[in-house]
């Protein structure tokens, strides 16, 4: 009796335990099912960072959440030394989102649209793709993962097609609607669509947030504190992505030491501490310290004495173009203009649409790349310079000393890398980000759906 009576007890225990799991277990098991809601200020579809690029569209190799770089629409790839032969093996049986088969000429075609001048030669040769070029591309491996490569065309009616886990299904008014693929090559997402609500200011994404109407929301580096204060739920990537820099003509100011007296008068300290309330890094280079293994050798403290000595007697006027539809970059540019009037420097702010040949200019780019040798490539080129392949390989000590030498020429001064970040609804689960903080809703479920 007393054994039969413990038998009892631990299989009451058991199915109560049984009982309590099952019910939490349900809520996080991923469902089919519902409509996730974005919110942002900008354009989805703009290249490169745009929210739904990498909903519809695919890239030959892709980096993994965990930044490991792994196949695409192309399954497997080949190189010859000195890297200036690749040849990419497609995945077979892809479709684009009209059915129509994903050929080596269709990817042929739109790489060689988005290459432009990067002085690749493109080809299609049965299944694969074969890109050379007449100087080394030791990572166009890494290089073909940026959402800049990604795999586009457009249907007959004009709109964008691609191979991507989504489809577009309709756009109206500020609205764009991707519906679920359901032939992916990745597999059928879970949730049937994505609407994505571009134009809305902050304010009115975190209201519609506050009311159950957003699932995920920006929040953007400024107010990222205040975000944490009210314990609002963040999705934020492992590192910083957004570069804040200043960008300086040098064919309205060709001289190299007044270039270099502007870069000096910058205060960095004060933008990271009472702007963005110590959210990001101060930089200065061109590659977040996570992805640069010497970013702490570019000085970030400013040095008001020597900018002085070097502006010398110029005395003319700058003109600091900034987007003027956004109240924070505006506030660094007054900032960074009383900086270069405690150098001397005469300086007006002006709206960056209206003063099309600004001296200076305040600048926010993104950061696509998630290695350190084709990222630096993206920004180098990305400010007009040009990266030399034979010279810049992954050995840290050479991309610093390429990096180092572009510097060199004052014509862009590094200031701050920001973070992305979102807020996300409880009722969202598994959605993941991409390494440079692009949200990636394929594997993402509700929980209220059915």
């Amino acid at each position: 009796m007393a054994t039969r009576h413990i038998v009892f007890r631990w299989f009451a225990a058991i199915s109560l335990l049984a009982a309590l799991i099952t019910p939490a277990a349900a809520r996080t098991r991923p469902r089919y099912g519902g409509t996730l809601r974005i919110e942002t200020r900008s354009d989805p579809l703009k290249a490169p960072d745009g929210i739904a690029r990498p909903l519809i569209f695919d890239t030959l190799t892709q980096f993994n959440r965990i930044g490991h770089l792994v196949p695409g629409l192309a399954s497997s790839w080949d190189w010859g030394p000195p890297y200036r032969r690749w040849e990419f093996h497609l995945r077979p049986g892809v479709r684009f989102h009209d059915g129509s088969l994903l050929t080596a000429q269709a990817v042929a075609m739109s790489l060689a649209q988005s290459c432009g001048a990067c002085g690749w030669r493109v080809r299609a040769v049965g299944d694969s793709v074969i890109i050379t070029s007449e100087s080394p591309m030791p990572n166009l491996d890494q290089e073909l993962a940026r959402s800049e490569y990604a795999i586009t065309r457009k249907d007959d009616d004009g709109n964008p097609d691609g191979t991507g886990s989504f489809r577009f299904a309709a756009k109206s008014e500020g609205v764009l609607l991707v519906r679920a693929n359901e032939d992916s090559w990745q597999g059928r997402p879970f949730v049937d669509a994505v609407e994505i609500y571009s134009g809305r200011s902050v304010r009115a994404q975190w209201l519609d947030f506050s009311v159950g109407k957003a699932d995920l929301v920006e929040v953007p580096p400024e107010l990222l504190h205040v975000a944490q204060q009210e314990h609002m739920p963040l999705l934020q990537p492992d590192w910083p992505s957004e570069l804040l820099a200043l960008t300086v003509s040098d064919q309205r100011i060709p001289d190299v030491h007044l270039r270099e007296s502007i870069a000096l008068a910058v205060d960095r300290t004060a933008l990271f501490n009472v702007i963005y309330q110590k959210q990001g890094e101060m930089t200065g280079g061109l590659l977040p310290s996570a992805l640069s293994a010497y970013s702490f050798l570019f000085p970030t403290a400013g040095n008001l004495p020597r900018a002085r000595e070097l502006r010398g007697g110029q005395s003319s006027q700058l003109r600091l173009g900034v987007d003027a539809s956004d109240p924070t970059l505006k506030l660094v540019a007054e900032r960074l203009a009383l900086n270069l009037r405690d150098a001397g420097w005469n300086v007006q702010v002006t709206p960056q649409s209206a003063n099309a040949h600004a001296d200076l200019t305040l600048t926010a780019v993104h950061l696509d790349a998630a290695r350190p040798a084709p990222a630096l490539r993206e920004m180098i080129t990305r400010f007009g310079g040009s990266f030399d392949e034979e010279v810049a390989d992954p050995d840290p000590a050479s991309l610093y000393g390429h990096e180092k030498a572009f510097l060199r020429s004052y014509t862009v001064v590094p200031l701050l890398y920001l973070p992305r970040a979102y807020g996300i609804s409880s009722r969202v689960h598994n959605l993941a980000l991409t390494p440079d903080g692009t949200p990636l809703p394929a594997n993402a479920s509700l929980e209220d759906s059915k």
